[in-house]
């Protein structure tokens, strides 16, 4: 008898995750207000924002919705525990990437 694992690799664009259950948000699957940001922690949020744009979200990503005094809240709240925000950099023409 072996001990050896077998690994199948599978492309990250083929893996797929169940939807959120009814009720909670659809972006990150998560109990929250509208006004509020997508739980940046939640593999259905990570998973799914990154087979969207090809890379994990931040938590800017996770609050880019929200209201600037909304984003101001949640920037100082994340800093007193040593979690810096890093704000987008714009493109050219203004926008955020």
């Amino acid at each position: 008898m072996s001990n050896e694992v077998k690994v199948k690799e599978i492309p990250f664009e083929n893996v797929m995750i169940l939807p959120p259950k009814p009720g909670v948000c659809r972006e990150c699957a998560v109990d929250h207000r509208p006004d509020q940001p997508h739980n940046r922690d939640s593999l259905y949020y990570q998973m799914k924002f990154r087979q969207k744009h090809g890379r994990f979200p931040t938590w800017w990503d996770a609050m880019a919705h929200c209201e600037k005094h909304i984003q101001k809240f949640w920037i100082d709240a994340l800093a007193e525990r040593g979690v810096i925000v890093e704000l987008p950099e714009e493109t050219a023409d203004g926008e955020s990437e």
